[in-house]
């Protein structure tokens, strides 16, 4: 049997939005006459038909998805939401509702937030589960009460869960192992900073890590990984005993976004200079950091492209009845000193899309690269 084309296969050759799929069908403003026909050809080519049902469905009700995410201590759960918000908008011919629950720390508040979702009556959630042992029951009450899930940045298996947005992680970790072992030319003791094994995105990273280091690196030792919980204070106390308990210690990976306090502690303790850093995502305090080369490198996971995929995902299924992907996993980005500014101009092009001259938001080469 065929498989029906759906604007976000159409989306996804283009390398383009959604929303820009949207209307250029619908001949909506905004989109300009080459994409509005590259768009035109790629639907012919694809045998793409509009469900007209859904469209009438989606036209005549509004549309609730509610947002359950962390705070976070950088930026990064910041471009998530971004990211969700900007393709919501992108579906300018839609009634959509977008509700943020947003909790302090891992483990505080995220059922509660999930038990208000259910009573509010939403028709889809968005959630980082970092706890999914304990989300477990609430995840499947939703499932039985038709109301999808998708998961954002890390997974929760056997939850009846529609699907999962996150990067790869255990390239992730194994890209970090490789480059920490070329750094140290295959020597030395190495430790591993992450908010909690219970976290499955977190614990696939050590293990790609710690594989990838023993497989390619069988010379160098990995420490039982540091979990901080996402409390700085507890990151910066734990960063100081490991660096007195170890003094041999030539390199960190920090496979969460919490880095600065694990700086701060190896400036407090004199060892900056001495310890290779590899750390995870991109935000201001950081620039610095890996301008200085304190930082050798950061793995890039992407966070507004991750907001948009899973808003994608959940909307094609709210709206066509059907899931394009149960799991979409993106690539992670290498960003070191030498591309740095490549990447927090594309980060600002982002942030501003209709500031943004000469480059368009829904630009294929930017998109492809970064997408």
């Amino acid at each position: 049997m065929i498989k029906k084309a759906k604007l976000l296969d159409i989306a996804e050759a283009l390398g383009i939005s959604t929303g820009t799929v949207h209307r250029a069908l619908h001949n909506h403003a905004g989109v300009s006459s080459v994409t509005k026909a590259r768009v035109q050809q790629m639907a012919k080519t694809l045998g793409y038909r509009p469900n007209l049902a859904a469209r009438y469905l989606s036209s005549k009700r509004t549309l609730r998805v509610s947002v359950n995410t962390l705070k976070g201590t950088t930026s990064f759960w910041d471009e998530v939401r971004a990211g969700i918000s900007e393709e919501a908008r992108a579906l300018v011919m839609e009634n959509i509702e977008i509700e943020y629950r947003t909790y302090p720390r891992l483990g505080e508040g995220e059922e509660e937030a999930f038990e208000a979702a259910l009573k509010a009556g939403v028709d889809g959630i968005i959630t980082f589960p970092s706890r999914p042992q304990s989300l477990q029951a609430w995840m499947r009450r939703a499932s039985r009460g038709g109301i999808p899930v998708v998961c954002v940045a890390t997974d929760a298996p056997n939850t009846g869960r529609l699907a999962v947005v996150s990067i790869d992680t255990l390239a992730s970790g194994s890209l970090a192992a490789d480059l920490m072992g070329h750094f140290l030319s295959g020597e030395g003791t190495v430790a591993v900073t992450l908010s909690s094994v219970a976290i499955t995105e977190h614990s696939e990273k050590y293990k790609g890590f710690a594989s990838t280091l023993s497989g390619l690196y069988p010379k160098m030792k990995v420490l039982e990984p540091l979990e901080d919980h996402d409390i700085e204070t507890v990151c910066y106390e734990k960063s100081r005993e490991l660096f007195k308990n170890h003094p041999e210690l030539a390199g960190i990976y920090v496979t969460t976004e919490a880095s600065i306090p694990v700086l701060n502690a190896a400036r407090d303790a004199h060892v900056l200079d001495k310890v290779i850093f590899i750390t995870t995502d991109l935000f201001p305090a950081l620039v610095p950091e890996i301008r200085s080369q304190a930082v050798a490198a950061t793995i890039y996971q992407r966070p507004r492209t991750q907001g948009r995929r899973a808003f994608r995902v959940l909307h094609e299924f709210l709206v066509e009845g059907e899931c394009p992907s149960f799991q979409v996993t993106l690539a992670p980005h290498l960003v070191m000193r030498g591309n740095l500014d490549f990447f927090l101009q594309r980060q600002t092009l982002e942030s501003t899309p209709q500031r943004a001259v000469g480059v368009p938001s829904d630009s294929p080469e930017m998109i492809d690269y970064f997408g």
